[in-house]
Formats: structure tokens, C-alpha cells, sequence
């Protein structure tokens, strides 16, 4: 699978490290040189210097050719605009955003974008663990804090 990942903070650059471990041909993207430096020494992809939300880096790292597109810079604006032009405009099959905003995840989710909001997975794994439930589905926690208080 051709895998390209938009920001090399902790989460892109281990995904890009297991994703490359398993196989699988990444491209990261990161505006801060001093960003690559959190990819292991294994990690064989590629590295794209530039900001992810322009159409120029994009087509260096050859999003055109990408089974799947990850954004998870610190920025949800960033993150959701750089999915849509990956879905819109180079067609890439599947696309995930990293959102914090719980409403934003909820409402970008809504219109067909896929989210991952770390905000619900978070509070859902804590809530479970502390209440001594076993972890549920990703999609369990996906809307959480969305629903009344009746419903949790």
C-alpha cells in the first residue's frame, strides 16, 4: 500500500516507522526539517519537505499515486483541508483527519470525511480502564460526549 502522512510529530512518525516495518511504501510530509528526526533509523520512505495544504508538495509526494492519506499535524484546520484536497483533488481512496475538536470531528464526520478524534478515543480508553471495562470498538468512542447523559 502507498501510504502518505501529513506531519511528522510523534503520531505520524510512528505510524510511518510501523507502516514502512509492515511493508508498506510512506511518504511523510512535515514543514520542519527538524521534524524528521522523531523517525526511526529503520524508516526507509520517504521524506517531503514542505507545508502539507500545498498543491506543489503534495505532488512531490506524489499524493496522486496514494492508496491512503493521513493527516495528523497539530492543526485541525490543516488536517481537514489537506484531506479534502487528497480526496477532491488528487482522488486518493481513503482519507483520515486527526481532529481534537470533538464537535469538529463530529461534524467533518458527518459530511463523509473520516476523523479520528484523539479527544474521545482518549476519554473513552481512560473511562473504560478506570471502570474496569474492556476497550470497545473505535467507533465506540468516535462520537463521544456527542450523546445526552442518558445515553452513556
Amino acid at each position: 500500500m502507498r501510504i502518505v502522512i501529513l506531519g511528522c510529530g510523534r503520531v505520524g512518525a510512528t505510524v510511518a516507522t510501523t507502516m514502512c516495518r509492515d511493508g508498506h511504501y510512506v511518504t511523510i510530509i512535515d514543514k520542519s526539517p527538524d521534524s524528521f528526526r522523531r523517525l526511526t533509523a529503520d524508516f526507509t520512505g520517504r521524506q517531503v519537505l514542505g507545508n502539507g495544504i500545498d498543491e506543489e508538495t503534495m505532488q512531490e509526494a506524489e499524493v496522486d499515486k496514494a492508496d491512503a492519506f493521513l493527516a495528523v499535524t497539530n492543526g485541525d484546520n490543516r488536517n481537514i483541508m489537506s484531506v479534502q484536497m487528497a480526496k477532491v483533488r488528487f482522488n486518493v481512496p481513503r482519507v483520515v483527519a486527526r481532529i481534537y475538536d470533538p464537535n469538529r470531528a463530529f461534524a467533518y464526520s458527518e459530511l463523509g470525511i473520516e476523523t479520528i478524534c484523539t479527544t474521545c478515543v482518549g476519554a473513552g480508553l481512560m473511562r473504560d480502564l478506570i471502570l474496569g471495562r474492556p476497550f470497545g470498538d473505535i467507533h465506540e468512542y468516535t462520537h463521544l460526549g456527542q450523546e445526552g447523559p442518558e445515553n452513556e
